[in-house]
């Protein structure tokens, strides 16, 4: 079945198991601690609602990642915290909606600077797993700020190797200013906070350290933040380098061949990683998290659903979500549970028994008991960015973009076409009105730090005629 095609909320869910397969039951193996569950959470970046085989994609495939669907829970309406990637990982590291703080609030990029990033001061959801006695990694992308005032040391990571901005080439591990054609590069590689050169591609680079962590934490309570880089751009595969030039500019770049040879290295290496946990006897009582950090961008699959990366229309916000506990979670099930990337903060708090500051309680919400089998429960989440804001109560989803209004039913029209905004007055007031109160206690979006960027990208993706 393609989940992408399908309209009806309860069908895309049913069959969401019947596309993962026969239940399969994986080995025992003995339990590091069973209450304290090894986390493997899994982030691409820039990856499409309907990018993985299992929710629909035909043009490759992904087993290795769609044997997570098989062997434990498909999400079919799972939401990133923002639309772009900066936002969604302060959402994902706070456990709060982005826009509390000044580096959640700016969209397609330009948020960080030496004065604005992810601070020490803030909880987050490494440290908070660190204190309750877990070993911390992020491997991948860091994207909230630059060293040295900003990195993952300082927020409660024990290991860090990647990058710290929001993009790198795949091969020599640098990125080229903000449309600028010219030969300088800046170095983005770093071991904790020190640079490093190493040789190979990032996809498969990040691979082997979120493996060799494993081996060496398996007998200890673990958090692998385990972010890659890929599918996002630049267009590189493991055979071919291509430009390397990495800026938003890069339209003249890539096909839907070098998109897939480039899902098939992150298939690959979520397949490595998940045969280190069997092979160090850790699969069965661990938690593995495969999602992304927003919609899909030029190569995505996002249809039938309207707008991508950047928007606020489903494209934009949707994401895939599987999840693999075997002790926990029975295999080849589905949920229509809404979901945030906020939620995993006090998810996994839960599970771990770590406390959560009271100071900076989370938006989101526990979602361990329709982990194991509980029904959904309702809510009503919000999103702004400097030129849309929405809010959502499944199935009514209530959007403005610049002056226009709309009011979406997704369970009877998941595209985003036919607007309820007159049909149904009384729903769109009433969440229009959340939305307003909502975004009145957050802060004001703040404007990109260089404004002539986004002018520049419909430029080049709308030349004049």
């Amino acid at each position: 079945m393609n989940l992408g095609a399908d309209l009806s909320r309860r069908d895309m869910l049913g069959g969401a198991a019947a596309v993962a397969g026969a239940a399969i039951v994986p080995e025992a193996a003995e339990a590091v601690d069973p209450k304290k569950p090894n986390i493997v959470f899994i982030l691409a970046d820039d990856l499409g609602a309907f990018d993985l085989s299992c929710y629909g994609r035909r043009d490759y495939s992904t087993p290795r990642i769609d044997s997570l669907a098989r062997d434990g829970m498909q999400f079919g309406f799972a939401y990133s915290s923002s639309a772009s990637c900066t936002p969604t990982r302060v959402g994902l590291f706070s456990g709060r909606y982005p826009n509390r703080v000044p580096i959640g609030t700016v969209e397609g990029g330009g948020a960080t600077s030496d004065t604005i990033g992810y601070s020490s001061k803030w909880p987050s959801l490494a440290r908070t797993l660190h204190d309750a006695g877990y070993r911390t990694a992020l491997i991948g992308k860091w994207n909230l700020g630059p060293l040295p005032n900003f990195g993952p040391n300082q927020s409660g990571y024990d290991e860090f190797f990647g990058f710290t901005g929001g993009a790198i080439d795949y091969w020599s591990h640098d990125i080229g200013s903000a449309f600028d054609l010219s030969p300088g590069r800046n170095p983005d590689l770093y071991e904790d906070d020190k640079p490093v050169k190493v040789e190979g591609y990032a996809t498969d680079l990040f691979t082997e350290r979120a493996c060799a962590f494993i081996a060496r934490n398996a007998r200890r309570p673990f958090l692998l933040s385990l972010h890659y880089n890929a599918p996002h751009w630049p267009w590189q595969t493991r055979t071919d380098r291509g430009h390397p030039r990495s800026t938003d500019g890069h339209f003249d770049g890539g096909s839907m061949a070098v998109y897939a040879e480039m899902m098939q290295a992150l298939d690959d290496g979520v397949g490595r990683v998940l045969d280190t946990l069997k092979a160090h006897g850790l699969e069965r009582d661990t938690l593995v998290v495969f999602t992304s950090d927003n919609g899909g961008e030029r190569f995505g699959y996002q249809w039938p659903l309207k707008g991508e990366k950047g928007d606020l229309w489903e494209g934009g916000v949707r994401v895939p979500l599987l999840v693999r506990w075997p002790s926990e979670i029975m295999s080849a099930t589905a949920t229509d549970q809404v979901t945030l990337s906020m939620d995993w903060f006090p998810t996994f708090a839960k599970l771990t028994g770590a406390a959560t500051d009271p100071k900076a309680p989370p938006d989101g919400i526990d979602i361990s008991p329709q982990l194991r089998g509980a029904g959904p429960v309702d809510r009503m989440v919000f999103w702004k960015t400097p030129n849309a804001q929405s809010a959502l109560e499944f199935p009514w989803k209530y959007l403005k973009e610049q002056e226009r209004e709309h009011l979406f039913n997704l369970q009877a029209d998941v595209s985003e076409n036919a607007n309820y905004k007159l049909k149904q007055p009384a729903i769109f007031l009433r969440l229009k009105e959340a939305s307003v109160a909502w975004a009145s206690n957050m802060l004001p979006s703040a404007a990109p730090r260089n404004p002539g960027r986004m002018d520049l990208i419909r430029a080049l993706d709308f030349p004049s005629r």
